[in-house]
């Protein structure tokens, strides 16, 4: 194996840890292994090691360029695992910040800055030394110090973080300015909340695969994809986990622009079935469809550009448990993963388990257990249900000898049908209906949360004008008239999905490793922020220790443009030519300066347009 334009890709999933290699745009080799929570860097010296036997000893020296992308972030926050955070808020004018915080360990500190970022009281440090302490007695480590107006004036934020770490000398913390130079005190706090939420998950992925790769002596330079499709320089990426949130459905997206080559002629809905979770996205002329109010994290809007995507917990993993309902117990799937399927060894029985039992041939189940007569209502709906939608499961590519078994006109099978099998006629026992039964009632639940999941998605679109990621243009309302469908569960539901919901569902190739095959495609990204102030005539870009005058009436618009030279420049240096660019944000608000008189205070970021880097030759 060459150099020649070389990449890798990692991209860690709930269930699987996927690598994909692209030479010359077109895929060399690819790998599935276990993720091993408890093991990382385990999971990802078995996946490369995978991929070396592929291609050749010494294949990672010539590779150029490894994009990263992970679910693990996703996951956690779906199944409500992500860590607890220390939240620390200045108030300052306006509604109480009360009213917008994030979870059990909250401190409003007395003190605040106005509109202008002046301050109008200071803080009282008792009060945050207080609350500090008793957060740090209840184990939190990880803190978010987030202030009104503190892209104005970041004074009181920088003040709490110093306690913090005065207090918690090993602390993870978050500043809120820091994140954005947008206005919005609720997003701002919902940002710096969940930055710190993720940090630990966040740091492990990462520090995983930079000591094996290390280990292995692999030189090339490593990204990690973000909320918004583009790839970040993992050490930047390292400082703002919050970016790389939704990184797994990013790399969905990015592989769907690899492998659907139909996506320019219909609304298209993406449909990537994991094992954890299942991630939503649309695309409009063949571009990606944006979030342009911000990511959203368990319900809460942030300032961190995103693509339109929705993820819900049902995957092929997800637990099968039983829950009362108004007409007696049913089987729920999800959200919870606790392990694989019993068909692939697991304790307990999940979505795929009911997917085998409802796939195989009736020659391969035991015949339906009457039901008892308590429960003959829940039958009669349940025989309803079964005529119509029926879900995902995890598929994989080691499935057991019974998969041959399992008839070429339905969806397919995965692993021992028969511990899926038990698994089902045992909780079915509970419920008083038949393995099959069940198994329907399992699958019929995780469809509809998926068709609830579709809908939410289409009307939070359409209830706004719809922007896509390729060039910012206005849409009137769309509608998906087609599903391409990936993941590993992709062949245990395709038909079952097309049949529920009523759209032509396309299995696209290597649908298994699709993530992988997009991130391994996705263009590296570069961006800036950029601030200009009339009355100091001075024009900043922090992250590059520039300073340079500023025309005294120069104009938003003159501001835009400096940053796209700018960015330019930077790019051209680093060798990266011909990248596409484009304005992300950009504000400009009124100030007084110090004698009285007006000034402007702007603010600019840009970046490269996300996308892919290359072609992939199918």
């Amino acid at each position: 194996m060459t150099s020649r334009d070389t990449v890798l890709s990692i991209d860690c999933g709930g269930t699987h840890t996927d690598a994909v290699c692209v030479q010359a745009g077109r895929v060399t080799a690819s790998a599935k292994v276990p993720t091993r929570h408890d093991n990382l860097p385990l999971c990802i010296e078995e996946v490369l090691a995978a991929m070396e036997a592929k291609l050749g000893a010494g294949a990672l020296a010539c590779v150029q360029r490894i994009t990263l992308g992970t679910t693990l972030l996703v996951n956690a926050a779906v199944q409500g695992r992500l860590d607890p955070v220390g939240l620390l808020v200045s108030a300052g004018p306006g509604l109480h910040p009360s009213r917008f915080t994030l979870g059990e360990y909250v401190s409003i500190v007395p003190g605040g800055l106005d509109h202008r970022g002046v301050e109008v009281q200071p803080l009282e440090l008792d009060v945050l030394e207080r609350d500090v302490v008793r957060m740090r007695e209840a184990g939190i480590s990880a803190f978010a110090c987030v202030g009104k107006f503190s892209p104005r004036n970041p004074a009181h934020e920088e003040r709490m973080a110093k306690e913090v770490a005065r207090l918690v000398p090993d602390a993870f913390i978050t500043l809120g300015h820091r994140l954005g130079g947008e206005l919005n005190f609720p997003r701002r706090l919902a940002t710096a909340y969940y930055n710190s939420a993720a940090h630990r998950l966040h740091k492990a992925f990462a520090d995983a695969v930079s000591s094996v790769l290390a280990s292995r002596g692999c030189t090339a330079d490593i990204y990690l994809l973000k909320a918004d499709g583009g790839a970040l320089p993992l050490t930047k990426a390292r400082l703002s986990p919050v970016q790389s949130m939704l990184s797994g459905p990013a790399a969905s997206v990015m592989g769907a622009l690899a492998l659907d080559r139909h996506l320019a002629e219909k609304p298209t809905l993406l449909l990537d079935m994991g094992g954890t979770t299942t991630d939503l996205a649309l695309f409009v002329a063949g571009s990606p469809v944006l979030d342009r109010d911000g990511m959203r994290v368990e319900g809460r809007r942030t300032l961190i550009r995103s693509l339109a995507t929705r993820s819900i917990g049902v995957g092929g993993d997800s637990l099968l448990h039983i829950e009362a309902g108004p007409h007696g117990p049913v089987l729920e799937t999800g959200p919870v993963r606790e392990g694989r399927a019993l068909a692939f060894g697991g304790e307990k029985a999940t979505l795929l388990d009911a997917l085998n039992v409802l796939n195989a041939p009736e020659v391969l189940n035991v015949p339906d257990v009457p039901a008892a007569p308590a429960a003959e209502e829940r039958t009669e709906m349940q025989s309803e249900a079964q005529t119509g939608a029926h879900a995902a499961a995890q598929g994989d590519d080691e499935s057991g000898t019974q998969q041959e078994a399992c008839g070429t006109q339905t969806d397919q099978c995965a692993g021992d049908v028969a511990a899926s099998q038990r698994g089902l006629e045992a909780l079915g026992r509970h419920l008083g209906l038949s393995a099959r039964a069940a198994a329907a009632m399992a699958v019929d639940n995780a469809l509809s949360k998926i068709a609830a999941a579709i809908a939410a998605l289409v009307a939070d679109i359409n209830a706004k004008p719809v922007y896509t990621l390729k060039e910012l243009k206005e849409y009137s309302d769309v509608v998906p008239e087609r599903i391409c469908l990936v993941g590993g569960p992709a062949a245990c539901v395709h038909k079952r999905l097309q049949q529920a919901l009523g759209l032509e569902v396309v299995l696209l190739p290597m649908a298994d490793v699709a993530n992988a095959t997009g991130a391994a495609l996705t263009r590296p990204s570069a961006l800036l922020q950029v601030f200009a102030h009339t009355g100091k005539r001075q024009l900043l870009v922090p992250e590059l220790d520039v300073t340079e005058p500023l025309p005294a009436h120069a104009s938003l618009p003159y501001v835009e443009e400096r940053a796209l030279a700018i960015l330019k420049d930077m790019l051209t240096r680093s060798g990266i030519m011909n990248s596409p660019m484009q304005v992300t944000h950009s504000e400009l608000f009124a100030v007084l300066n110090d004698n009285g008189s007006s000034a402007k205070d702007m603010r600019v970021t840009v970046q490269v347009v996300p996308g892919l880097a290359t072609r992939l030759i199918l």
